[in-house]
């Protein structure tokens, strides 16, 4: 197996007027790990469906090892060595490793000779780098390995360049760097190149050869990564310098102070009535973030909807401000308990409503829009919508547009437009910018740490670890439903926190 040159020369798209790839030339040299990124819309996807063959290029041209192919269907694709590892898990979870690997091949016959499949895995995975159990069932597997069993789909079909779509976003910071290693490896070894779509500049950093980034459709540059720096790259996508970093003083935790959040001996039940939280207890105090990390899926949605009164508790109890809390509407607006839940568009807004509709969600019963009884003024909503729309750089700047219509980024803008306009006491935020663009990132970022600064108790549940470093004062790790390991965010080690998040070496959080 040899690894492929690919190359791009001019490629475009268009979707009706909308022009979403404009012109893109870049070169992805044989044996290398080259790094593709652009915020939201900057055409990234577009792109690699059109290499793939899922969305074909309108004009331009695509080569492979010098030579001109056309990539019409993903079967173009496939015949050319040409793979992709998607951001989600595309395994089979019922079947074992060995009939995942065989089933993806596609050219079965009705009736499979598995003694001859075997020994031809068996010569296969000799040659692997990593191995995995072909017995094993693939939902015994953790979230590296299942990554790890995508990689081997792919290079099981003999796919000698394989595209990796937000590799690492399921998984712990141990898992990630592994793999990415690996795929590494690989590459240099000649066996495969890789294009890898990501938002981390660490990861880009620590494991990229080139680096090409997109913005709005069009080519901004190329590079190798050891000449450029992320302030640089970051100017690239963004078409000015953005200091990622949470700018300003950061006052110092007041230990003194009273929590404004208590959390004891916490029980919540999952969808099937079974045990999901297990005996949580923490406390936030005022001007502090507490962030808590984990793996998605151990916890950490019904430990939110539980304090935001989407799903009641079993046992334990919480405390604002000194006094029993149940989330109520009532007990929110009492004490100045704000919420910015994941996906805002499901749990914190109404789709078919508009942006002023929604951002009056937690004002229409009091002056100045509530008017004469139960009268509610619209033209009240819509001059604190257009103030709030402005301040927060909701986009489009229009307040009668359902808000179901706008990008997941200017969504959780007016969400968070609505939850930070009065004085906030307990914020609870969980994965506040999950699939969002740089910009968006950074407004986010910046608010909740004003929240912070301001006074407010801010509860943020995270799976990107970076997040929680760069924000959190105290980190704490849930794993399988339990608060294992707590340490302050400026001692904390990503490989110990990486441990405790794939339930090594755990201990009871203090």
């Amino acid at each position: 197996m040899r690894a492929l040159k690919l190359e791009t020369i001019g490629a475009s798209k268009t979707f009706g007027t909308f022009r979403a790839l404009d012109k893109v030339s870049l070169t992805v040299r044989a044996g290398t790990v080259h790094a593709l990124l652009g915020e939201n819309g900057a055409g990234k996807s577009t792109l690699v469906k059109g290499l793939v063959g899922y969305a074909p290029l309108d004009e331009g041209n695509i080569l492979v090892d010098d030579r001109e192919r056309h990539v019409r269907l993903p079967r173009d694709a496939h015949a050319l060595g040409i793979g992709m590892v998607y951001q989600h898990f595309t395994v089979a979870p019922g079947l074992t490793v060995a009939e995942n690997l065989v089933l993806a091949r596609g050219d079965l016959p009705a009736r499979i000779h598995w003694k001859r499949e075997r020994e031809r895995l068996r010569a296969f995975m000799e040659k692997m780098p990593f191995k995995l159990d072909p017995d094993r069932p693939v939902s015994a597997l953790a979230a590296g390995e299942k990554q790890k069993l995508e990689i081997l789909k792919q290079l099981y079909l003999d796919r000698r360049l394989i595209i990796l779509d937000e590799p690492t976003s399921v998984l712990t910071p141990q898992e990630a760097d592994e793999v990415l290693g690996l795929m590494r490896d690989l590459a240099h070894g000649g066996q495969v190149s890789v294009l890898m779509i990501t938002h981390k500049f660490r990861e880009v950093t620590a494991f990229a050869d080139d680096v090409t980034v997109l913005r709005k459709g069009a080519l901004v540059g190329s590079t190798a990564v050891a000449e450029t720096t992320p302030e640089a790259l970051a100017e690239w996508m963004m078409g000015r310098s953005d200091d990622r970093t949470v700018a300003g003083e950061r006052p110092p935790v007041d230990r003194e102070h009273a929590p404004a959040l208590e959390v004891a001996g916490l029980e919540v039940n999952n969808d099937k009535g079974v045990l999901a939280v297990h005996g949580a207890s923490f406390q936030v105090r005022p001007g502090e973030i507490l962030g808590i990390a984990g793996i998605s899926g151990n916890g950490q949605r019904e430990l939110t909807e539980a304090l935001l009164g989407q799903r009641k508790h079993e046992g334990g109890a919480v405390r604002v401000h000194g006094e029993a809390y149940h989330a109520t509407r009532k007990e929110m607006l009492a004490r100045g308990v704000h919420s910015l839940p994941e996906e805002p568009l499901r749990n914190a807004s109404v789709a078919d409503m508009s942006v002023a509709e929604n951002l009056a969600l937690r004002t229409f019963d009091r002056t100045p829009i509530r008017r004469q009884g139960w009268r509610v003024s619209r033209r009240a909503i819509r001059e604190q919508a257009r103030g709030l729309i402005e301040r927060f750089q909701v986009t489009p700047p229009d307040p009668d547009r359902p808000i179901g219509t706008l990008s997941g980024g200017n969504v959780q803008r007016a969400v968070l437009a609505r939850e930070l306009t009065e004085e906030v006491r307990v914020l609870i935020v969980s994965n506040p910018v999950f699939g969002l663009d740089f910009n968006s990132v950074a407004l986010i970022h910046q608010r909740l740490m004003k929240a912070r600064n301001r006074g407010a108790a801010v509860l943020l549940l995270s799976e990107d670890l970076d997040e929680l470093l760069e924000l959190a004062d105290r980190i704490l790790v849930i794993h399988d439903g339990a608060l294992v390991f707590e340490t302050a965010a400026g001692q904390a080690d990503r490989a110990e926190l990486g441990a405790h998040m794939a339930g090594g070496g755990a201990r009871e959080a203090s």
